[in-house]
């Protein structure tokens, strides 16, 4: 189908534009971007008032199938994508049976083709089963399109394998996304160790969970050489630890969820599962380090870690409750209301940590931009609409979020993957 989006705000980080431009849409591609387009089309959009950027992508979603299915399966979770401009996912591994070799991510690949309405790049597992004692099939996965190994859940503890590991990924061209947390040191944790914690008599969680693996992680990948994406960082010192890393020449980079630089451990006023999540929230002095390093290029992505669960796994105590919490279908209001409204990104950072950056970590060369030629996944974004989030409506089967009732501002209006619009907001 031809589709001409006309009136719309483009942003676009590869071309750098940014002003009132019409989108000619053809054969799965962008064919033309200009001031003022008349071709003929099947489908005219009017984007007057709305931003028009290139389809999010985000590194950091736990669909949960196979095997999961009563949380979240690919129909639901790329549902909830769509409905939040989310057009490429990165789904993480820990799936059962776990992802693990080269058959299971070429299975789940053509299985989205055909029930997810966005596109799907399944993760890796890192090890084989998530057991952290032999490694999984790299070389396999690779050749499936796996684009990354992670064990995102969990850390490999076996410093000596994972080096091997990433020796493999460096190898094969892939990168490894690392979930940072010495399982050594969390005792029993479910929040941030502070007065919180002590407030509510749960146990902690300390920042240096994290910094130590961050650490260690960013040592191993000097020394092989990999692409390293630290996942969902949360400390003051984690964002210092990318910055040096950065300054040193090395291929790492670091995503910020919604959740870590939005809320603090002091927003958990009652034992509420729903504010459970890992890493934890933590104090505001990490908050404002995330939002800093946003700000000024170090943190490059901004992902969800969306983590659905069913409701009798989230509706108890933080102390009993799963980890985790949902995102698609919030992340790109939440961004704009607290990063872009308060004049700390643009609207063209925003794109850039939701879209462009992605693309270039995954080595996306044809997605991640509104410019001729290249894939159409496009997002129409209108920041005019004010409304509150209502976990009811969810397209998720995942419901467990603390922004129940939060207003925000900004809406995804359409979302469009390979030149076909899967979400129209009513």
């Amino acid at each position: 189908m031809k589709i001409l989006i006309k009136n719309g705000h483009v942003i676009d980080p590869l071309t750098d534009r940014d002003g009132c431009f019409d989108v000619l849409i053809e054969k799965g591609r962008i064919q033309k971007v200009a001031e003022s387009l008349d071709d003929a089309a099947e489908r005219v959009i009017d984007a007057a008032g709305c931003y028009v950027m290139p389809g999010f992508i985000d590194l950091h979603v736990h669909l949960r199938d196979p095997g999961l299915e009563y949380k979240e399966t690919l129909k639901t979770g790329g549902e909830a994508a769509a409905r939040g401009g989310v057009t490429t996912i990165c789904a993480m591994p820990n799936t059962k049976p776990v992802i693990d070799d080269g058959e299971k991510v070429a299975e789940v690949h053509k299985r989205a083709k055909t029930e997810c309405p966005v596109n799907v790049i399944q993760v890796g597992a890192v090890t084989k089963g998530q057991e952290g004692a032999e490694l999984s099939d790299i070389e396999g996965m690779a050749q499936a399109g796996c684009h990354a190994i992670s064990e995102d859940g969990k850390s490999v503890m076996n410093a000596s394998l994972y080096r091997k590991a990433m020796g493999l990924a460096k190898e094969n061209g892939i990168s490894v996304f690392a979930h940072c947390e010495d399982i050594t040191m969390v005792e029993g944790g479910v929040m941030n160790a502070d007065e919180n914690a002590e407030r509510l008599g749960l146990k902690g969680i300390t920042n240096s969970v994290e910094d130590v693996i961050v650490a260690r992680d960013i040592l191993l990948a000097k020394e092989t050489g990999v692409r390293l994406h630290l996942c969902h960082c949360s400390t003051e010192d984690s964002v210092k630890m990318v910055a040096a890393a950065k300054k040193e020449g090395l291929l790492v980079t670091g995503e910020v969820c919604p959740h870590h630089f939005i809320l603090t451990s002091d927003d958990i006023r009652e034992d509420d599962g729903n504010y459970k999540m890992n890493p934890p929230l933590r104090s505001r002095a990490d908050v404002e380090a995330l939002r800093e390093g946003l700000k000024n290029g170090v943190m490059d992505v901004i992902s969800t870690d969306h983590a659905p669960h069913a409701a009798k796994e989230k509706d108890k105590s933080i102390a009993q409750a799963a980890f985790g919490i949902v995102g698609l279908e919030t992340s790109a209001a939440l961004t704009y209301t607290y990063l872009v409204k308060t004049g700390i990104l643009s609207v063209m950072d925003m794109a850039e940590k939701m879209s462009y950056n992605p693309s270039k970590i995954l080595g996306l060369s044809e997605k991640g931009s509104v410019s001729e030629g290249k894939i159409a996944d496009v997002v129409i974004f209108d920041p005019n609409r004010t409304y509150r989030i209502d976990k009811d409506t969810f397209k998720s089967k995942g419901r467990n979020t603390p922004f129940d009732g939060f207003e925000v501002s900004g809406e995804v209006t359409y979302t469009l993957v390979d030149g076909e619009v899967v979400y129209e907001a009513v």
